[in-house]
């Protein structure tokens, strides 16, 4: 008897075994945590490198004098500092250190990297895996999405490969390494928290968001999936937050390192209109039947889109058979797109749909407009343009706008601590509106020592912010 219940017992315990477990073989479940990252950091290592950047800082520079050239405020050399004002004798220059990654991406020793990690260097020092190390060249930047390439003349190097940002789903695994703090081959997981994240950062906003822990030193390294492909380059923390990284989208950075490659600069399609979303009240005026696509509100005259006889009051609803939804929308697709490119645009006008073909043009520098303006620098900080129409033009905004542009900031003054940055527009400063350089003097000159100074900012088209003063 006890060998009949045996053989059932057995009997019910193969048929349970033999069930599907569905969290092991559903393709459809949740894929757990993978039982290492070891191998992929193994394989993808030698090919992340850390970057030690110098630059020389004329005079010290004020932050300098006011540490006495020590970063703790230390001073090895404090006689020569009290007795340089009374000799008419500066601080000696100094050289300003900085850490950042990069990664390798061919075997002709190409490294992508950040722009601000190797922006005003007079020296780039490539230290691969091996503690081996390269004195690198910079090859090209592209600030706007804060790019950069550089390279050195090494042998049997390791490059990574490029994955695809665009099928790279929220939740999915991801690895980032990079020197954080300096601690080289740092490896950190975690997923992709959100993508297409927009931090005023500039037009081309479209930040992978990541809990995988990423510090100053992170920058320019890349961000892998699974499969040790880079799907982005990190970039950026947000200083009050914690576990919350942004990498930029390989997608976007492909195109832009390519042009790097070829030609050492980055141009970028330009139509020629300025646009802002559909609303409510915009779709039903125009008949149109979803709140989507982006609604013409200005067309320069002689570009591109004037040229292809599109209108104020149009509404673009399609870019290559790509659906726009949104003013970010065109502008990630015109600007990804090829100077000399011709796309078909679909859009709207009083109801019916129309197909036109427009002929992109090379996207205007903004750089070189926003430079060599004005000399001197306001007590904030700032250096300051007036607007006018070809300024306008050149940095996105209405041509009827009104303002005075960011120039240039003074280093170590209040402006420097703030997120203002060139090309910003300066609108109100506490609820008067700035038109002209001589009110926005004539308004500084009358607050008192001490008092409050709140200035409006505008950044691009749509994007409002408040900064707040001491009047030193």
């Amino acid at each position: 008897m006890r060998l009949k219940y045996k053989i059932i017992f057995t009997i019910i315990m193969v048929c349970l075994l033999s069930l599907p477990v569905m969290a092991k073989t559903n393709q459809n479940t949740t894929r757990m945590v993978p039982v290492s990252f070891a191998e992929l950091a193994k394989q993808v290592r030698p090919g992340v490198v850390n970057i030690q950047t110098q630059k020389l800082i004329k005079g010290g520079g004020r932050v300098f004098k006011h540490f006495f050239g020590q970063p703790f405020g230390g001073n090895p050399n404090q006689l020569d500092d009290f007795l340089a004002p009374f000799f008419n004798q500066m601080p000696k220059d100094r050289k300003e250190s900085s850490l950042g990654s990069g990664f390798i991406i061919s075997d002709e020793g190409y490294i992508v990297t950040n722009n601000h990690v190797i922006k005003d260097a007079d020296q780039v020092k490539v230290i691969l895996h091996d503690n081996t190390e390269y004195e690198a060249t910079i090859i090209g930047t592209d600030p706007i999405t804060d790019l950069a390439l550089i390279k050195i003349k090494a042998k049997n190097l390791v490059p990574l490969k490029f994955g695809s940002s665009s099928e790279t789903e929220v939740g999915s695994w991801v690895v980032a390494i990079g020197s954080p703090f300096g601690l080289e081959q740092t490896v950190t997981a975690g997923i992709v928290s959100a993508k297409g994240r927009i931090l005023g950062s500039g037009p081309y906003d479209d930040f992978i968001q990541t809990d995988a822990s990423i510090n100053p030193g992170n920058s320019g390294g890349p961000l892998l999936n699974l499969d040790g492909e880079v799907i982005g380059i990190n970039t950026a923390i947000v200083k009050s937050g914690q576990g919350i990284g942004f990498a930029i989208p390989s997608d976007l950075a492909t195109g832009i390192i390519d042009q790097l490659i070829e030609q050492k600069t980055v141009s970028r399609g330009w139509m020629g209109v300025a646009i802002q979303n559909v609303t409510k009240e915009l779709a039903k005026y125009y008949d149109i039947k979803e709140t989507k696509g982006v609604y013409v509100a200005k067309v320069f005259e002689g570009d591109p889109a004037d040229k292809a006889g599109i209108r104020i009051g149009d509404v673009i609803i399609l870019i290559n058979d790509k659906q726009i939804d949104s003013s970010r929308d065109l502008t990630l697709t015109i600007g990804s797109s090829s100077v000399g490119e011709t796309v078909k645009v679909k859009l709207i006008r009083d109801g019916k749909e129309k197909v036109v073909k427009v002929k992109l043009a090379k996207r205007p520098d903004q750089d070189t407009e926003t430079k060599e303006i004005i000399d001197g620098y306001d007590p904030l900080g700032f250096r300051l343009k007036q607007m006018d129409s070809d300024i306008a033009k050149k940095l996105g905004f209405p041509e009827d706008i009104r303002g005075l542009v960011v120039i240039d900031i003074e280093s170590g003054s209040q402006a420097s601590k703030t997120d203002v940055r060139q090309g910003d527009l300066l609108i109100e400063v506490n609820r008067h509106k700035m038109t002209t350089i001589e009110g926005y003097g004539k308004y500084l000159d009358q607050t008192n020592k001490g008092g409050v100074l709140q200035l409006l900012f505008r950044r691009g088209n749509s994007h409002v912010f408040v900064v707040s003063f001491e009047k030193p």
